[in-house]
């Protein structure tokens, strides 16, 4: 079997609850390197791992073909680049980088030295999300006409994190606006206007803790919403077409799952109870109907499997890195229409990758 080696950089929260764990599973992907502070943590979950001290101990090691970026938000930028001038492939978690001429630069980088360059957008394989697009695509809704996704946690204390603090990528308009605005434009595309009402709700916040985001599309609108106080949550979905309506309360349950030591392909991965499931209301044969609609299971490992497969058969990546540049020009819309507290109308062409 085909090996690829990869070196992980950052050993925090995310990559040590999604990106190792979720590496691990896929056959023909080893961890060969990990760069982070917390060596003791690194030790115990993966005591055969090559630990380093510094990113470059892995950038620079000639036993890794992949790296994978798990750092804070303001970091990503110049460690991707190191990489690729490295000659390696990359994956950047989530959100790509803090500009998008930070972006387009490390998509160009990626095209010119025929590198695979990708961005962990997990959330394409929330169970949710998957039967959301199902819905949509299938035209059980008809044709829609609002869209509105929520996000919302109750943390109402702020912690002493580089998330909650003001610096460039910090807050959850970078972390979860980058989540709900790729799964918009996977659904629906580049949007023709945005608006966006950002700010800070909690006391002695430094860090955008709430946002509520309106893509428009002609007649249709597309509400993407998160908020740091919300005590009880409404649905995570609710989905309006001119024949029916999609409502899914709960959110997905894979990264819960992984929080407690769960694994993809143990029992129930990615599967949720029939009382989770989302229901449509719709008329059918002249009565409208509520329905329970099965919610699809969850996937969190279809994107390292496509990363592998990429790398390996050539086939394409599971998320362009030009997907995730766009994601990062609406970020900027949005701030910069917060801040002048207007409707931006958006270019329509859609920036492509040139990256594999």
């Amino acid at each position: 079997m085909t090996i690829v080696r990869v070196g992980l950089i950052g050993y925090g929260y995310s990559g040590a609850t999604f990106h190792a764990p979720l590496i691990a599973t896929v056959n023909g992907l080893v961890i060969a390197r990990i760069a982070s502070s917390n060596a003791d943590k690194v030790r115990h979950d993966f005591p055969d791992v090559t630990l380093a001290q510094h990113p470059d101990g892995v950038i620079s090691a000639p036993d890794v073909d992949l790296i994978v970026i798990a750092t804070p938000n303001n970091t990503h930028h110049l460690l991707a680049k190191q990489a690729l001038l490295s000659g390696k492939h990359v994956v950047v978690e989530k959100p790509f980088t803090v500009t998008t001429a930070e972006a387009a630069e490390l998509v160009e980088l990626a095209a010119e030295k025929n590198r695979v360059l990708s961005v962990f957008h997990n959330r394409r394989w929330d169970n949710d999300f998957l039967t959301v697009r199902r819905c949509i695509e299938s035209g059980m809704l008809g044709e829609i006409n609002t869209y509105e996704s929520h996000f919302d946690r109750y943390r109402p204390d702020v912690r002493q994190r580089w998330r909650e603090q003001d610096v460039p990528g910090g807050g959850i308009l970078y972390d979860l606006g980058s989540h709900l605005l790729d799964q918009a434009l996977v659904l629906f595309g580049r949007p023709h206007t945005l608006f966006a009402d950002i700010g800070i709700q909690r006391t002695g916040g430094a860090a955008v803790d709430y946002f509520h985001l309106v893509l428009g599309y002609g007649a249709k609108r597309v509400l993407l919403h998160s908020g740091a106080i919300i005590r009880r949550s409404g649905p995570r979905f609710q989905v309006h077409g001119s024949v029916g309506s999609y409502i899914k309360q709960g959110l997905d349950p894979q990264e819960d799952a992984l929080k407690a030591g769960q694994r993809p392909g143990d029992t129930r991965w990615g599967i949720e109870p029939e009382s989770a499931y989302g229901h449509i209301t719709r008329e059918h044969q002249g009565t409208v109907v509520d329905e329970r609609v099965e919610t699809l299971t969850g996937s969190y490992q279809t994107y390292y499997q496509g990363i592998f497969d990429a790398l390996t058969r050539g086939t394409p990546v599971p998320v362009p890195a030009g997907d995730a540049l766009n994601v990062i020009q609406m970020i900027e819309h949005a701030r910069r229409s917060s801040r002048e507290q207007r409707v931006i109308a958006v270019n329509k062409e859609l920036t492509h990758a040139t990256a594999h």
